[in-house]
């Protein structure tokens, strides 16, 4: 833990947020959890509280301990979490973690304004959890390049083993390794990847899942079929358009507005018919409860 002291995490009160501050303190770091608004800080705070009884629950049922001592270890991990609605209290950490939404001028802002805050702690390292934005504009103007990662986390936090940790062209050596032995020290597995778009799982991932939506734009087989098809014929936990519902269908939207925007000679990059009007229709996958399929909370219903 002498690495990093206190560990800031920006928009704690998110989905992604939250998760990365219940695993930073349970690995043994001081986190301090920053939100703008008093209620985003409040159910930050509580989806802690909640997950951590989960954890610990399961593991006096599989006698790891008695309900004493998983108390105590809940209190303890809760004791190592502090909250603020000041993003100057930022300065006082070691490494700054943001899990604000996925807007690049949102970030942009964000970075422009945190590199002025935290100017009289140039240790301090920045790191941003995006899934698909580029890191490099964030690193430029934050006006610590070559201390200044991505890291992207997979949801849910608490579960999800992998971390993926990129690097721009001004990310030095000593910062890229001092974040990799963060994210094993959180007890992910750690992958390194350049600043390029989606880094390795989306750049992969998302390809995938518009080819299955071009599929049912083309009439080539039902989504019910593609669906089994991948999960019984690849070995995949779920098919495409399934997967697809449950990330969020506006998340996808995003993704691919984004690259198409920026990488317009890329052919990966397709916006399927299905997709879009799925988005503009308001329904976007399981948060919505309609997408491709009903949903009923987290369980998948019939298509819709």
């Amino acid at each position: 833990m002498a690495d990093f002291k206190k560990v800031g995490i920006v928009g704690i009160g998110g989905l992604m947020g939250h998760g990365v501050a219940q695993v930073t303190a349970a690995a043994g770091y001081q986190v301090l959890g920053i939100e703008s608004q008093q209620s985003a800080l409040d159910a930050g705070v509580r989806r802690i509280d909640d997950s951590l009884s989960k954890v610990v629950a399961r593991n006096v049922k599989k006698g790891k301990y008695d309900e004493a001592a998983a108390a105590a270890e809940k209190a303890e991990i809760m004791g190592r979490i502090s909250t603020s609605l000041d993003i100057k209290d930022a300065s006082s950490c070691d490494l700054v973690i943001e899990a604000i939404p996925e807007n690049m001028d949102l970030k942009l802002d964000f970075y422009k304004n945190l590199g002025n805050i935290v100017a009289s702690n140039p240790e301090c390292v920045f790191a941003s959890n995006t899934s698909s934005l580029q890191i490099t504009q964030m690193a430029e103007i934050s006006g610590r390049p070559e201390k200044f990662v991505g890291l992207h986390f997979f949801n849910p936090v608490q579960l999800m083993k992998l971390v993926e940790v990129i690097r721009t062209d001004h990310t030095n050596d000593e910062t890229f390794d001092r974040m990799i032995t963060f994210g094993k020290n959180i007890g992910k597995a750690t992958v390194s990847a350049k600043d390029t778009p989606g880094f390795i799982v989306n750049r992969l991932l998302v390809p995938y899942l518009t080819q299955a939506m071009a599929m049912v734009d083309r009439d080539e087989a039902s989504i019910e079929d593609i669906d089994v098809s991948m999960q019984l014929g690849a070995g995949h936990p779920m098919g495409p358009i399934h997967l697809s519902d449950y990330i969020g269908l506006d998340t996808c939207h995003s993704i691919i507005v984004g690259w198409q925007k920026d990488f317009p000679d890329e052919a990966a990059f397709i916006m399927p018919e299905c997709l879009d009007a799925k988005v503009k229709a308001g329904d976007f996958g399981r948060k919505t409860g309609k997408g491709f399929y009903h949903w009923d909370g987290e369980k998948k219903g019939e298509r819709a």
